[in-house]
């Protein structure tokens, strides 16, 4: 049980240290194909971190 506390505590503190803005300022910067791969990247790393908190034990 405190593994995952910690687990999910480090997950929401890596999730608020993003600025929301900076993030959107940066994807039109590098341009429109970057973003797409950025927001593939950023959702196969949540789905990957969820299997991993809720999968198989």
């Amino acid at each position: 049980m405190q593994k995952r506390l910690t687990r999910l505590l480090m997950l929401f503190v890596v999730l608020v240290s993003f600025s929301g803005c900076s993030v959107i300022e940066g994807i039109f910067k590098a341009g429109i194909g970057v973003g797409i791969f950025i927001v593939v990247a950023v959702v196969a790393v949540i789905i990957f971190i969820i299997s991993k908190f809720f999968g198989r034990k």
